[in-house]
């Protein structure tokens, strides 16, 4: 079982480091061992970067391990330094405590706590905050070198920056007592993590084995990058976040299925738990018939579903066939329609004022540079609202037109989108 988990990470590129697999892999056999993965609270959402790592806690539960989803509620009071290049602004205490709540509610619905090898969740302020500061450098302080602390690769790229402070320094002693806490209490002997976390994780392994004589074992999965070299997970709008009211379920779905040709493969690879033989049968596709976008469609679908749920996921996807008239437009109601549309480009009417022309709604969205191109548009047979086809340059659209009572969706030629709103 676990050799075959293994084989399988390693099939879908999701192994980046590990301390000894071959040890590894014996102490996973010998029964349903406990892992964890820890999140800090930086955000009031985790984004899909964090939905890597978490893809792999998941793979761990179901081929029969207990996953231990970790909120740090005391190292988000603190910053962590990997990865930046200057020090994090530290939250207030009841700004942290909130975000530990709702990343924690996330990580609910992500994982199963019932069963034999049910989830656990922790909040590393619960050992944390009862430790004074002489008994924290008394106890687990002596056994850090500061020699190998400076060799770390996320505390000198800081060093080699400008400098870091005391407090982010500490960060990498934290999580180190973080897994010596887990396992004490849960005999945790496998923490992942990003790979940017290779040197916090060695800590706590090198720290388990001074004070407790034990082994410990560190995973941890490559940070994925887009082909473009951009990071993941982030657009010119910002992250994609997991809570629905920071990204919504449509842009959500919207962002795995405008992925890139060349990096489809591997977010399926690292997102999705269909079996080899079905994926290799959507990559044959990807190759053989891209404009088919069966690689794409199932790559949004199913993490969407994951996060979302399967009825959020049946909403966008009706609502992008509506949009471009694959579907009925005014069947869609007002949540999904709203979502939808708040990723379009949109113009707006005041209630009560006269309704503009197709062509003057259209170029003041920015569809068109100038309203004799929407003309030309309108001409060529290309203009539509709500998917029905504009014959006339002077249409002027009237309330029987606004999706309940409040929209027009515009269209040019077959697939550039724009909103009109009637506001207030």
């Amino acid at each position: 079982m676990t050799t075959a988990l293994l084989e399988d990470l390693q099939w879908r590129n999701s192994i980046a480091q590990t301390t000894d697999i071959a040890e590894l892999a014996k102490y996973l056999d010998s029964g349903s061992r406990s892992l964890y993965l820890g999140v800090d609270p930086t955000a009031p959402s985790m984004h899909i970067g964090n939905l890597v790592a978490l893809t792999v806690l998941r793979r761990f539960q179901l081929a029969g391990h207990k996953p231990i989803a970790l909120v740090g509620g005391a190292t988000g009071l603190v910053g962590d330094p990997s990865g930046r290049n200057a020090e994090r602004t530290l939250n207030d205490v009841e700004i942290v405590e909130e975000w530990v709540g709702k990343i924690r509610k996330q990580l609910e619905g992500f994982l199963d706590f019932s069963g034999s090898n049910a989830a656990t969740m922790a909040n590393n302020l619960d050992w944390t905050a009862p430790v004074s500061a002489l008994q924290f450098l008394r106890d687990i302080g002596k056994h850090f070198s500061v020699n190998q602390m400076l060799a770390r690769e996320s505390v000198s790229a800081r060093l080699e920056a400008g400098g870091i402070s005391y407090t982010e320094f500490s960060y990498q002693v934290l999580q180190a007592f973080d897994f010596l806490e887990l396992n004490r209490r849960n005999d945790c002997a496998l923490q992942i993590g990003g790979s940017d976390q290779w040197g916090n994780i060695v800590a706590g392994v090198d720290l388990i084995r001074r004070v407790e004589g034990k082994s410990a074992h560190a995973l941890t999965i490559p940070l994925m990058e887009k082909s473009d070299g951009t990071k993941f997970g982030k657009t010119a709008g910002g992250a994609i976040w997991l809570d629905p009211t920071m990204t919504s379920p449509y842009a959500f779905f919207q962002f795995f299925l405008n992925s890139d040709d060349r990096d489809v493969e591997r977010l399926l690879r690292s997102f999705s738990f269909k079996s080899h033989d079905e994926l290799d049968a959507l990559f044959d596709s990807l190759k053989t018939n891209p404009g088919a976008r069966d690689a794409h469609r199932a790559l949004a679908r199913e993490v969407t579903t994951l996060i979302h749920g399967e009825s959020q996921t049946n909403k966008v996807e009706n609502a992008a066939k509506a949009l471009f008239g694959q579907s009925e437009i005014r069947d869609l109601d007002i949540d999904t329609l709203t979502s939808a549309l708040s990723e379009l480009p949109r113009t707006t009417i005041t209630k009560g004022a006269v309704f503009p022309t197709w062509v003057d709604l259209i170029t003041s969205a920015g569809v068109v540079d100038s309203k004799s191109a929407a003309r030309r548009v309108v001409k060529e047979g290309g203009a539509y609202i709500n998917n029905e086809k504009i014959s006339g340059e002077d249409f002027v659209p009237t309330t029987d037109h606004l999706l309940h009572g409040r929209f027009f969706v515009l269209r040019k030629g077959k697939r550039d989108l724009a909103a009109v709103e009637v506001v207030s």
